[in-house]
């Protein structure tokens, strides 16, 4: 569902052939709000491991709820709304990976937030009052000028 005001929202089954869809939801909405390629692909990362983190952890597998996407274009960038209801989670008991050690010594697992925190700007997680959990992605735009724009005042 959109609106004119730089808002969608849409469900998607908790499975994992949905992340494609969600994938271009998020890009179309980033590609609209005038985000750079690097701050759509960073934006794209992150929605991708939260969804896939949603699916095995909330829910505890595929097919077990959905997964709400809503994306909020603005002046300052693209915020991203994850919503869920599947098992809440407490971001400060998650590990952090090590740093200190060769990539072939790190778990093959685990770094998911790790990686969603250094893509975006912003992120917020909580449990809402209906039972649900809400993760917040903001990513700001990027004030470089894209290539063929010029700078204000020139012609």
């Amino acid at each position: 569902m959109k609106d004119r005001g730089g808002h969608s929202t849409q469900a998607f089954p908790g499975r994992f052939d949905s992340l494609a869809k969600i994938a271009r939801v998020v890009r179309q909405a980033a590609a609209e709000a005038g985000l750079s390629d690097s701050a759509t692909y960073d934006i794209e990362l992150a929605v991708d491991e939260a969804c896939t983190n949603i699916i095995e952890h909330a829910y505890g597998g595929e097919g077990r709820g959905s997964i709400e996407c809503t994306c909020l274009r603005s002046e300052q960038g693209l915020c991203v709304t994850l919503r869920d209801w599947g098992l809440p989670f407490e971001p400060k008991e998650v590990p952090r990976p090590r740093r200190d050690l060769p990539l072939s010594k790190l778990r093959s697992r685990g770094a998911g937030l790790a990686i969603i925190e250094a893509s975006m700007d912003k992120v917020r997680y909580e449990r809402d009052s209906c039972g649900g959990n809400v993760l917040t992605l903001f990513k700001k735009k990027d004030r470089r000028r894209k290539a063929g724009e010029r700078e204000e005042g020139t012609r």
